[in-house]
C-alpha cells in the first residue's frame, strides 16, 4: 500500500446552473461527522465523508457549497490561464521543509556547479545560465537532502514502531501519484519531492509506511496503529493533501470545512 499524492475515491457529481461539477469522494477515517470539501487550484474538487454515510447524504451537503465550489472553480481556472512552467531564474520561489526560498542563479566559472541554501535563498552556481541544467542541479539536491533527511527521520521513528524488526530498506524514487509505498517484502520508497514538506509530514508519510508493515491493507488494526504512532495524522494529512499541489508546482490551495 501508499501514500498518494492526490486523495483515490469514487467520481460523484451534481449541476450548478447549467455546469456540472464533477467530485472525488474520499473516506475520512474516524472522522467527526462532517464533510470537508477541498477545491484544488488545477481545478479538482474532493470531499472527504464518513465512510458510513451514503452518498445521497454527501451529495446534499456539497450541494449547500455550490456556490463556493462553483466561484474557487471559477478564480482557479483564470488562474490557470495564466500559468506558465517554471523557468529556473532567479527570483522564483521553491520549497523546502515547508518554507519558501527564492532561487538566486550565479554564473561562474570560478566556482564548482551545485546548490547551497544560504542567507534564506537556494543559490545555484552554473558556468552557463541554462534552465535545464538549474532543474538539473535543483532535483538532484532535492534527492541528496531527501536521501539524508529519511534516513535520519526513519531512525528516530522506529523507536515508535516496535513490531519492525530491523531497519527497513528505503529507496528515493521521483513518483507522479505516490509520496511513499511499501513492498510487500518491507522496502519503503519515498518521493523525493516530499522533502519539500515540513518535517511532520514527512513523518506522516514514513510512519503510514512502517505501519504497513504490520498492516498491508488499510483495516482498523491499520488506522489504531497510526493513531498510536501518530495521534493527529488526519490534520498532519490534511495539511499534506492541501499543500500537494503548491510543492509540485508552486500554487496554493483553498479549501473549506
Amino acid at each position: 500500500m501508499s501514500v498518494p499524492i492526490y486523495p483515490e475515491g469514487r467520481s460523484l457529481s451534481f449541476y450548478y446552473g447549467d455546469e456540472r461539477i464533477s467530485f472525488l469522494r474520499e473516506k475520512r477515517p474516524k472522522a467527526t461527522g462532517k464533510v470537508q470539501i477541498k477545491v484544488h487550484p488545477d481545478c479538482r474538487v474532493v470531499v472527504a465523508a464518513p465512510e458510513s454515510a451514503e452518498d445521497a447524504s454527501v451529495l446534499q451537503a456539497v450541494k449547500k457549497r455550490a456556490r463556493w465550489i462553483y466561484e474557487q472553480l471559477r478564480d482557479f481556472r483564470l488562474q490557470l490561464e495564466h500559468i506558465t512552467p517554471r523557468q529556473y531564474i532567479s527570483g522564483e520561489s521553491h520549497y523546502y521543509l515547508g518554507k519558501q526560498y527564492l532561487l538566486k542563479v550565479i554564473e561562474t566559472s570560478e566556482q564548482p556547479q551545485g546548490v547551497k541554501l544560504l542567507r534564506g535563498k537556494l543559490e545555484v552556481t552554473v558556468r552557463q545560465k541554462s534552465p535545464q541544467k538549474v532543474q538539473q542541479l535543483l532535483n538532484d539536491w532535492y534527492k541528496a537532502r531527501a536521501r539524508e533527511l529519511f534516513a535520519k527521520r526513519m531512525n528516530d521513528l522506529l523507536e515508535q514502531t516496535l513490531w519492525v524488526s530491523g531497519k527497513p530498506p528505503i529507496r528515493i524514487l521521483t513518483m507522479k501519484t505516490r509520496w511513499g509505498s511499501c513492498s510487500p517484502n518491507g522496502r519503503i520508497t519515498l518521493n523525493p519531492h516530499l522533502v519539500k514538506a515540513p518535517r511532520e509530514c514527512i513523518d506522516y508519510v514514513i510512519l503510514h509506511e512502517l505501519c504497513h508493515i504490520a498492516e498491508h491493507n488499510h483495516s482498523e488494526r491499520f488506522y489504531r496503529l497510526m493513531k498510536q504512532v501518530m495521534p493527529q495524522w488526519e490534520k498532519t494529512k490534511e495539511r499534506l493533501d492541501g499543500m500537494a499541489f503548491a510543492y509540485l508546482t508552486g500554487y496554493i490551495d483553498k479549501e473549506a470545512i
